[in-house]
Order: structure tokens, then C-alpha cells, then sequence
């Protein structure tokens, strides 16, 4: 019996010290995470009750998580309606992000060559969180093509090359945000967007026909980070007329080739 007490306390013995306090403090960082990502352009503002409904998380949890969110400036309070919106803090962050980026000084020289070579508007876009947000766009002379400062995920070139590898929890929120109309072409049913970024994965580039403006169409393809995960896209943007599907075609490879190297060039 002593033998066997002994060997017990071996067992707890080697459980290495603070493992459940590590432990705790990674479901804690989950649940701040589940909060935080319910916060969208449609839903800036939100109650307790709002967060707890949409998270799946008790009340009693959310306004625990809410208020140490608050302390550290992560949340703000909206007086107006007695609910929570994303803090500047979260401005900050997001700044800091792009500034470690260097994306203009890294990823220019290839977004001038691409537009050199096409003689298009160049966009190049990187997700913010709702949708996508126009870091730098190069052309030859300036246009009367939309610029496309923030851009919809699920019905430009650059959103639609983003949302393909991104995993079903976010093209789920995406969609239930609202598949709007801005042409008879956009996409507005789940499943058709669904079938769409699976044939971008397949292709490695996606096309905008005339999704989101009459007479214009773009082809995008997607750019990854150091760690291969996609963040942001590159796209060609002309009218239509300049834009036939032989061209696009054609355009295909120099465009996923740009994206390529702006990837590696962001991760070198």
C-alpha cells in the first residue's frame, strides 16, 4: 500500500507546475477573442445580452469579460443604447500591424511593375476585419472607375481572393451579415458564394464580373503572410470592355505571380 502511495504521488509529481493555470488562462483568452470578433460594421455596437446571445456564453461571463475588456481599453461603453463598441486601443493595434508590415515600402515596387505591365488600376487590399481596406492603389492617370477605399468580402476580385481560404466560421459571419445586391450580378445566397470560393481555391484567383459596379471587372489573387495564411489580395481593375474573359484569362498568371511576390516580400 505504501509502494502504491508512492507511485500516486510520482503521477502528480510530473504534471508540470502551473499547467492548469496555463490552461485557464487560454479558455479565458478564448472567450475575450469570442467577444471581440462578434463586433462587426453592421453590429458596432452591442449589448450584454446581444454578446451572450451571440457568443453562446452565460451573461454573468460576458459582463465579466466585457468589464476587464473595458479596464484595458479594448471596449468602449455607448451610452446611447447601454451597450459596448470596439475601443481605440484596437485602432492602435491595427495601426501597429501595418506600420510592422512595411507593406508600401515592401509590396510597391511590385504593385508599379503590375501596372506597368497592364496598363490597369491596381488595387491592393487587406482585411480589417469586416471587410477590405484600400492600402495602396496605382494607376497611370487618374480614373472614373470607383476607388475602392474599403471594399465588400464576398463581391470584389480582392475580397472574394481573401474570403476563399479563410475557414467557415468567418465566411459563415460574413454571409449572415448580409449578401447585399449592388448589381444582378453579386452573389446574394450562401451556398452560390460558397461554390465561387471553392473554384477560386481551385484557380488560385478570383473575378469580379461586374459585382459591385456596371462596367467594370477585376481579377484578384490572394497574398499571405510569413506564415502562409491569407490577409490581404492584389487586384487588376478595368472596364468591361477592356476586360473580356480572353483577357482575363490572360492576365491571370502575372496577377497570381504579383501576389506571390509581394507574400515573399512581406516575409522577408
Amino acid at each position: 500500500m505504501k509502494t502504491h502511495s508512492v507511485t500516486n504521488e510520482a503521477v502528480v509529481d510530473d504534471v508540470p507546475a502551473g499547467t492548469e493555470s496555463r490552461d485557464a488562462g487560454a479558455k479565458s483568452l478564448r472567450k475575450m477573442a469570442r467577444v471581440l470578433d462578434t463586433f462587426s460594421r453592421a453590429k458596432p455596437s452591442m449589448t450584454i445580452a446581444e454578446l451572450s446571445e451571440a457568443t453562446g456564453l452565460p451573461k454573468t461571463t460576458v459582463h465579466r469579460i466585457v468589464a476587464s475588456l473595458r479596464e484595458v481599453g479594448l471596449l468602449d461603453q455607448d451610452g446611447k443604447r447601454q451597450g459596448y463598441r470596439l475601443g481605440l486601443k484596437m485602432f492602435h493595434y491595427g495601426s501597429s500591424v501595418l506600420a510592422s508590415l512595411d507593406t508600401p515600402t515592401r509590396a510597391h515596387p511590385h504593385i508599379a511593375k503590375l501596372q506597368q505591365l497592364t496598363g490597369e488600376i491596381i488595387h491592393f487590399h487587406m482585411f480589417d476585419g469586416s471587410q477590405m481596406v484600400c492600402v495602396e492603389r496605382e494607376e497611370m492617370i487618374a480614373s472614373s472607375l470607383t476607388t475602392l477605399q474599403a471594399a465588400p468580402t464576398y463581391c470584389t476580385s480582392v475580397g472574394k481572393a481573401f474570403l476563399a481560404f479563410q475557414d467557415e466560421e468567418l465566411i459563415l459571419r460574413i454571409a449572415h451579415e448580409g449578401l447585399h445586391a449592388y448589381t444582378a450580378n453579386t452573389i446574394t445566397k450562401l451556398d452560390g458564394l460558397l461554390e465561387e470560393l471553392a473554384g477560386i481555391r481551385a484557380k488560385g484567383f478570383a473575378v469580379d464580373n461586374e459585382e459591385i459596379e456596371i462596367g467594370v471587372r477585376c481579377i484578384g489573387a490572394p497574398v499571405r503572410d510569413s506564415s502562409g495564411r491569407v490577409f490581404a489580395a492584389v487586384s487588376v481593375s478595368g472596364p468591361s470592355e477592356r476586360m473580356p474573359d480572353g483577357r482575363l484569362t490572360g492576365l491571370a498568371p502575372v496577377v497570381v505571380q504579383t501576389a506571390n511576390d509581394i507574400s515573399q516580400a512581406l516575409a522577408d
